[in-house]
């Protein structure tokens, strides 16, 4: 018997069940990807590496878990999305033990960009994909709440990295994160469904009417949609965008030390981000339902460039804090709000497939962003430049949005 048969006469909505499955493997996928900044300084020991070479492992995974969506949306509308999410899983998990088995810095490359990287890719846009379809009245909130495991994953598994790290060694660590990956993470992932038919359902738990057309089946063919130009907007905006996306994510912890912070209280600040994520996916997600999820994604653009600018000129513990938790409640919200965003404009029966090209456009963003950053670091002894640079992106980001979905461009499905 399935997991999804032993729950056939539950009052609770099954399309709950599935943002649960996602917030775990999103939980997971993201909180292990995150841990890299706690594994960043003793890397660089180990291996006598510039931090611009440890940087680029981290880049290297980014770039192949957003850009794998092209292959893994398409496949989870076509198979489901509980087969990807669960093949996802164990490739995080292999990939984090094999990273501890590393014997040099191409290992590391080759299993945490690969197993993570391609665990990521895999999971993380069928996973998302999936809640999509299961709701249209709150679906700003189920996708806030379905990825706020992103959140929750960047509060706890930084500071139980760097407590494994020192209980276990960093090689041990990397084994002990590859465990929970791979159980808890696909264990989840068995709780997946695409459609809510198949539950006698409609999205939101309405009943199906004869001769209804559902999420499912309605929306724009792939091809249709990426001609669009709201696609293209959304496409030229993300790409922009995501060059200074991660490096937070990468160089606070270092940027924190830099600056006289203990390691102890620097690596505290990924949690804060996790902290601000969370909220945003909860309160910021639900609230862009209410005021427009394009004016909300325009908005949250102009937030980043903002946040950021905050980071310039912040140099003590706390002036970081408050910088990582607004940082994240915005990055947290934008997470959200994006696949709202495409699946209000190209509807359900291809939902995965086009978010996992959209999110083609981060993936190099994320391959460039922060092992640039850490190269100027090497080169100038500070992140002056791609921190200016990451203001400017946003912006930019920021005026396409507001150019290309003005009010008068209401949402088409073609």
């Amino acid at each position: 018997m399935s997991i999804q048969s032993a729950l056939p006469n539950s009052r609770i909505f099954y399309g709950w069940f599935v943002v649960a499955a996602a917030f775990a493997v999103t939980f997971v996928g993201f909180g292990c990807a995150y841990t890299f900044s706690a594994f960043l300084e003793s890397l660089q020991r180990d291996f006598g590496a510039s931090r611009g070479s440890v940087s680029l492992v981290f880049s290297l995974a980014g770039f192949l878990y957003f850009a794998l969506g092209i292959v893994s949306g398409p496949l989870a509308d076509r198979y489901g999305s509980r087969r990807l999410a669960l093949a996802g899983m164990l490739l995080i998990g292999l990939g984090l033990a094999a990273a501890g088995a590393a014997r040099n810095l191409l290992e590391v490359y080759a299993a945490y960009g690969l197993g993570v990287g391609l665990g990521i890719g895999c999971a993380y846009v069928p996973a998302v994909g999936a809640v999509q379809r299961w709701f249209v009245r709150r679906r700003g909130f189920a996708s806030g709440l379905a990825v706020s495991g992103i959140g929750v994953g960047t509060l706890v598994m930084p500071p139980l990295a760097t407590l494994l790290i020192e209980t276990l060694g960093w090689r041990g660590a990397y084994l002990a994160l590859g465990a929970i990956a791979a159980i808890l993470g696909g264990g989840m992932a068995l709780l997946l469904e695409n459609d809510p038919r198949a539950r006698g359902l409609n999205p939101d738990g309405d009943p199906v009417l004869p001769g209804a057309i559902t999420a499912q089946t309605e929306g724009a063919t792939v091809s249709g949609a990426i001609r669009s130009p709201h696609f293209i907007a959304l496409y030229a905006a993300c790409l922009i965008c995501s060059f200074g996306l991660f490096v937070p994510f990468v160089h606070l912890v270092p940027y924190a030390g830099d600056h006289g912070v203990a390691a102890s209280s620097a690596v505290l600040l990924l949690g804060v981000i996790g902290i601000g994520s969370t909220a945003g996916r909860f309160f910021l997600g639900g609230l862009a339902d209410r005021i427009g999820r394009p004016t909300a994604l325009l908005l949250l653009f102009i937030g980043m460039a903002g946040a950021l600018a905050i980071w310039l000129v912040s140099t003590n513990f706390w002036q970081l804090a408050g910088f990582a938790f607004v940082y994240g409640m915005i990055y947290g919200a934008w997470v959200a709000v994006l696949p709202a965003v495409v699946m209000d404009y190209f509807g359900g029966r291809n939902v995965s497939g086009i978010i996992g090209i959209l999110y083609t456009s981060v993936a190099f963003g994320t391959l460039i962003g922060p092992s640039t950053a850490g190269y100027a670091f090497d080169l100038t002894g500070d992140y002056t430049l791609p921190i200016l640079a990451g203001v400017a992106a946003n912006i930019i980001a920021a005026a396409i949005v507001a150019i290309m979905f003005r009010p008068t461009h209401a949402p088409r499905r073609n």
